[in-house]
C-alpha cells in the first residue's frame, strides 16, 4: 500500500500499520514531518527549524514494513492503481510510478488568496518550514532596515506588520510579533524604538477566533491589545502589493496601510491532488478544492482509495458532506481510522463509519496568555497557556524535540529571550556571495 503525505494524518496511518501484514510506502516531497501548529514560533525566533521538524526515516526506522520515498506526486492512474512521481529538487532521479493495492492520500492544503493569486508574491505565509524561515528573516530584516533609514515614513512602513486572518494562526502570529517588538527587541536598537512598531490584525468577520466562544474571543482581543496589537474586524483586504495593503470596511470606505511585511493566514485551499482525484473518480469537489469522501473516508466507486485531512469533506450518516476543522486532531483521528479500516479489511471485519470527536480548541496569544475551550471548561490567561503548552508537547513528534522545546519555552518565559533571532534567508545574497544558483528560494511559492 502507498501513503502520500508525511503530515499528521499520513504518519498516524503509517504508525497504525507498523505491525500489520502489509508493505507500506510513504511518499513525501520533504524528508521530515513538520509540526505545523508551531511554525509561527519559528517565524518569530522562539524556536529553531529543527525543533518542529522530525525526519520521517527516523520515525519509522524500526518499522521493517515501512519504506520512505522522497518524491513529488504528480498524478494518479486509478484504473492501473499507480501513483505518478517526479523527483524533488536536488534529487537527480527516481521511479516514475509506484503501484498500490490500497492508497491513502493525505497531502494537506495551502493558503487561499480568494482568487487574487497575484497577492501571493507580496503576502508571506507560515504554512511550511521554508515559508516560516522566510517570514523570520523578513521580520528581523524589517527592523534592521528601519534602523538604517533616515526617512520617518520609510521607518514606519518597515515597522508596520499586517496579519490577514483572525483564526488561531493569525492571532498567534500577531501576538508573537507584538511580544517580539514590545519586549524581546526593546533594547537592541539605537536609532529606533521597536516598541513603536504597529502590529495590525485584519479579519473580515465581526470577531477574531470564530471557532471559540465569544467570551474567549473578547479575552483574546484584550490580550492582543495589551501586547500592542490592533485588531480590525469587519474589514476586508482588497489589495496587497509591495508597498502595503488596501482595506475596505462594510460601509464602503477604504484605507491604505503602508507596510513592507504582510503575513497571510486567511483561509486554505486543498492540495491540487484532491481536484485530480475528483476529476478521475467523478467525485464532488467544493469551492475550496476539498474532495467529498464517503463516511469511511474512501472515494465513491474506489474503496481502495482513502483521502483524509484538510483535503476532504466527509459524508455523515445522512449523506451530507461535512467539513471538519482543519486542525491536527482531526487529521490524527482520520489517520488512526484509516489504519484501523485497513487492519479490519485484512482480518475480514467490518468498520464503523468515521466519527470526529471534537476535543476543543486552544490558541496562544503570548507568554502566559492563551485561550482554551475544552467544551466542559473554558480557560484564559496563564492556566490556559499551561494547558496549551501541555497539549502541544504531547502531540510533538520525537522525545528529544519535546525536551528541547520545553527547555526553550522555559528559558523564554523567564528571560523574555528568543534564541533563534537569525536572518538566514540567503536569497538576499547575490551570485557568488554564498548561495549556489541552483539552490531553490527559501520561500513557499506553491
Amino acid at each position: 500500500m502507498v501513503v502520500i503525505g508525511g503530515g499528521f494524518g499520513g504518519i498516524q496511518a503509517v504508525a497504525g500499520l507498523r505491525k500489520a501484514d502489509v508493505e507500506v510506502t510513504l511518499i513525501d516531497r520533504r524528508n521530515f514531518h513538520l509540526f505545523q501548529p508551531l511554525t509561527y514560533q519559528v517565524a518569530t525566533g522562539a524556536l529553531s527549524s529543527g525543533d518542529v521538524a522530525y525526519p520521517l526515516r527516523a520515525i519509522f526506522k524500526s518499522a521493517e514494513n515501512v519504506r520512505v520515498l522522497l518524491a513529488d506526486v504528480t498524478g494518479f492512474d486509478l484504473a492501473g492503481r499507480e501513483v505518478q512521481l517526479a523527483p524533488t529538487p536536488g534529487v537527480r532521479s527516481g521511479p516514475a510510478t509506484v503501484g498500490y493495492d490500497t492508497l491513502i492520500v493525505a497531502a494537506g492544503s495551502s493558503y487561499s488568496y480568494f482568487g487574487h493569486e497575484d497577492w501571493r508574491q507580496y503576502a508571506y505565509e507560515v504554512k511550511t518550514l521554508e515559508s516560516a524561515l522566510a517570514v523570520r528573516s523578513k521580520i528581523l530584516r524589517a527592523f534592521e532596515t528601519a534602523e538604517l533609514s533616515a526617512d520617518p515614513a520609510e521607518r514606519e512602513a518597515e515597522m508596520t506588520f499586517v496579519i490577514v486572518g483572525g483564526g488561531p494562526t493569525g492571532v498567534e502570529m500577531a501576538g508573537q510579533i507584538g511580544e517580539l517588538a514590545g519586549d524581546t527587541l526593546r533594547q537592541d536598537f539605537r536609532a529606533i524604538d521597536p516598541r513603536q512598531a504597529r502590529v495590525i490584525l485584519v479579519d473580515g468577520l465581526d470577531r477574531i477566533l470564530q471557532t471559540f466562544p465569544a467570551s474567549l474571543s473578547a479575552k483574546a482581543t484584550r490580550s492582543l491589545r495589551q501586547l500592542g496589537v490592533t485588531t480590525m474586524t469587519g474589514q476586508m483586504v482588497t489589495g496587497v502589493d509591495a508597498e502595503g495593503v488596501t482595506i475596505s470596511a462594510k460601509d464602503g470606505s477604504t484605507q491604505r496601510i503602508a507596510s513592507r511585511t504582510v503575513i497571510w493566514a486567511a483561509g486554505v485551499t486543498a492540495s491540487g491532488l484532491a481536484a485530480q482525484l475528483g476529476e478521475l473518480a467523478g467525485a464532488e469537489v467544493d469551492r475550496a478544492g476539498r474532495l467529498t469522501v464517503e463516511a469511511d473516508l474512501t472515494i465513491a466507486g474506489h474503496p481502495e482509495v482513502l483521502v483524509l485531512g484538510d483535503m476532504v469533506r466527509v459524508r455523515d450518516g445522512h449523506g451530507t458532506a461535512v467539513t471538519l476543522p482543519g486542525v491536527a486532531p482531526a487529521a490524527i483521528q482520520e489517520g488512526h481510522y484509516a489504519a484501523k479500516l485497513i487492519r479490519d479489511r485484512l482480518d475480514g471485519r467490518g468498520t464503523k463509519p468515521f466519527h470526529y470527536r471534537n476535543k476543543g480548541n486552544v490558541a496562544t496569544i503570548g507568554r502566559g496568555r492563551a485561550v482554551v475551550d475544552l467544551k466542559v471548561v473554558r480557560l484564559s490567561g496563564l492556566p490556559a497557556w499551561v494547558v496549551w503548552l501541555v497539549v502541544h508537547l504531547f502531540y510533538l513528534i520525537g522525545f528529544e524535540n519535546r525536551i528541547v522545546v520545553l527547555v526553550r519555552w522555559s528559558f523564554s518565559f523567564f528571560t523574555h529571550g528568543r534564541a533563534a533571532r537569525v536572518i538566514d534567508d540567503l536569497r538576499a545574497l547575490g551570485p557568488g556571495e554564498g548561495l549556489p544558483p541552483e539552490v531553490p528560494a527559501n520561500r513557499d511559492g506553491a
